[in-house]
């Protein structure tokens, strides 16, 4: 029987997690999300549970509300980055999910690593 893409969408995202809390233990998690309609990242410390700092492309400051392209990537990288110094956070490890690391999701990346969070 055929895997959904729901199913294969999420096997992959606990297959890239799992490997990353291996190699990273300790350290904060950089997690996205992106929907059809938006795209947003945490910054989640594990051990303690708690998220601590958030970005989206929801928020009216950063101008881009409703719209999920490279450029509202790039603008809700560079505000996790400047919101994660402002919390005290220095690297961070990128947990991708079961998204595959081109487009829209490198674009944050490559944003908030400009900004100065070490990934």
């Amino acid at each position: 029987m055929a895997n959904s893409k729901r199913v294969l969408f999420q096997k992959r995202r606990l297959r890239v997690r799992n490997k990353l809390r291996k190699v990273n233990a300790g350290r904060v998690r950089l997690s996205v999300h992106r929907s059809n309609k938006n795209i947003s990242v945490q910054l989640i410390d594990d051990l303690a549970g708690k998220t601590l700092a958030a970005a989206s492309s929801l928020e009216p400051s950063l101008g881009v509300v409703g719209k999920n392209n490279i450029e509202a990537a790039a603008k809700v990288g560079a505000a996790i980055a400047e919101r994660a110094k402002a919390a005290g956070v220095e690297e961070a490890y990128f947990d991708r999910g079961g998204f595959l690391f081109h487009g829209k999701v490198k674009a944050l990346a490559d944003a908030a690593r400009e900004g100065g969070l070490k990934i």
